[in-house]
């Protein structure tokens, strides 16, 4: 009887798990896969024959037995259909199996043999050099995005008789080495969209400033047209470049989504992600039968834009209350639990009601009485509470749009937003998993917001003329504090309470009629 053992990888969540695929070969004519595979795997026997077929070798009829272990943990996908060749051809000596032991191997094969990518190279490649592995054989497609880790050999394959030939001739596989700081800082000021575009608006480009100086959650309420998703689509512009290590953590998650175009390698400019209002619960959170990141993971380090938020089921939006506020989302069945980050930075915009014209200076709203309550009713009221912005977007006048002069573009406000973010750093330094004014708890908003009699007699009038409830008091006060470190202030002062909870639009009496 021969034995032989190759390594591969499962990935969940954004961790990968050691997966050794066993091979037995003896006498007899039965071949049997064990170890809790789903019927992808399962289905690899044909694809597996049929390619060792196809590139000149061959399989005896004799006994197989394959088990993938750890046996309790199921086996998902065609990602192993490469190590089950490799093992199937070692154990029937038509290759060595002394170097195996040293690589993961990972790839989906077609018929003819070829290599074709996968999902989650990046966790995988992670895992292989926490667990000492000497090297990565994968996908051509997914080299670079492996290639980020170093410390590992990473070899990308367009075939398996590429990697027949490496184990049997030693006849040498191009290794695949990314410079990860040079990739990632070559692409980190690339932006295709820059406020200088966006005529007029003043106001409400002072409000994303503040949002992106803050990490603060907002909306926009304009009529059709008034320019809402344009100045969203630059919001991510203007948030601080990602870190290297934002820059790794972001990737983890498209890898496993496969979101990550081939041949690419590390994501260097902040994700924006902008969903259909058709989306699922699941499809915006995550999960499924195999789970899998939703879109508020995806736009982890980054931002997420609901355009038209009214129009979304009332619960997809209920689902994003606990994520808004852990900044994670956890996916729980009945055998395993799935931990996703989800720190992102919700942008959203709506009409002020169905016909779109409500408070619109020029054209008349045709919505009969209570039709703008009840349109602003499909948010509720929890939910509107964890957004710290509420702005007005009224529409800019053709004397505005017929301007020549370049408005100012997004490099400049990322400055004083990069500023305003450096001193909120050193703020928080010793709070562990806190780097920005909107993360503060009520504990760090008492110690880091105190207010001088005049602001606490201004926000003590707000409450009570708003019916502002304790969390948008804790908003208001977040937002006054990103203010003041925007102006450099060590305290927050009256002018910059005001402001504050002038960016709470919908929270005013008579604002719905």
């Amino acid at each position: 009887m021969t034995l032989i053992k190759v390594y591969g990888s499962a990935v969940f969540g954004v961790k990968s798990t050691l997966i050794t695929i066993e091979t037995s070969v003896s006498k007899g004519v039965n071949f049997y896969l064990v170890g809790l595979p789903d019927n992808a795997v399962k289905e690899s026997q044909q694809r597996v024959y049929t390619a060792i077929n196809a590139n000149g070798f061959y399989i005896p009829q004799k006994r197989i037995v394959i088990n993938m272990a750890p046996a309790d943990i199921k086996k998902e996908g065609a990602a192993y259909d490469l190590p089950l060749a490799v093992s199937l051809l070692a154990a029937n000596d038509q290759m060595p199996g002394r170097d195996l032991d040293k690589y993961i191997i990972m790839g989906e094969l077609s018929l003819d043999g070829a290599v074709r990518p996968i999902k989650g190279a990046l966790p995988i490649a992670i895992m292989a050099r926490e667990l000492g592995f000497k090297g990565f054989i994968l996908p051509e497609e997914n080299s670079k995005e492996a290639a980020v880790v170093d410390k590992l050999d990473v070899y990308g394959v367009k075939n398996l008789k590429e990697v027949m030939r490496f184990f049997n001739d030693n006849s040498a596989l191009n290794r695949v080495v990314v410079n990860t700081r040079e990739e990632f800082y070559k692409n980190i000021a690339l932006c295709d969209a820059d406020f200088s575009d966006v005529k007029g608006q003043e106001n409400v480009k002072r409000a994303m400033e503040i949002a992106a100086a803050g990490g603060h959650n907002i909306i926009m309420i304009g009529p059709p047209g008034a320019g809402k998703t344009m100045l969203a689509k630059r919001l991510a512009s203007i948030i601080p470049p990602l870190t290297l290590h934002e820059a790794l953590e972001t990737t983890k998650i498209h890898s496993v989504a496969g979101k990550i175009e081939h041949n690419s390698g590390l994501i260097s400019q902040r994700p924006f992600r902008a969903p259909h209002h058709t989306i699922s619960d699941i499809a915006l959170v995550g999960g499924g039968t195999f789970p899998q990141p939703g879109e508020i993971s995806l736009a982890n380090n980054g931002v997420l834009f609901l355009d038209e938020l009214p129009e979304f089921r009332r619960s997809v939006l209920e689902v994003m209350r606990q994520p808004l506020e852990e900044r994670k989302i956890v996916i729980s069945r009945a055998k395993f639990t799935v931990e996703y980050p989800a720190n992102f930075m919700l942008a959203a915009s709506m009409n002020p009601c169905p016909c779109g014209y409500y408070n619109h200076p020029e054209k008349k709203c045709v919505c009969p009485p209570g039709a703008v309550k009840k349109y602003l009713s499909r948010i509720s009221g929890p939910l509107l509470d964890r957004i710290d912005i509420h702005i007005e977007v009224i529409p800019v006048p053709f004397e505005k749009l017929s301007e020549k002069s370049v408005s100012e573009n997004s490099s400049t406000i990322r400055e004083r937003v990069i500023a305003a973010r450096e001193i909120q750093r050193k703020r928080f330094e010793e709070h562990k998993g806190i780097y920005c004014n909107a993360m503060m708890e009520s504990k760090l908003i008492r110690k880091y917001c105190e207010l001088d009699t005049a602001g606490s007699n201004l926000i003590k009038m707000a409450m009570e003329r708003l019916g502002l409830s304790a969390r948008a008091y804790d908003r208001i006060l977040k937002v006054s504090r990103t203010i003041a470190d925007l102006a450099n202030s060590e305290h927050i002062l009256s002018k910059h309470l005001a402001e504050a909870i002038n960016y709470r639009n919908l929270d005013r009496e008579g604002w719905a009629g």
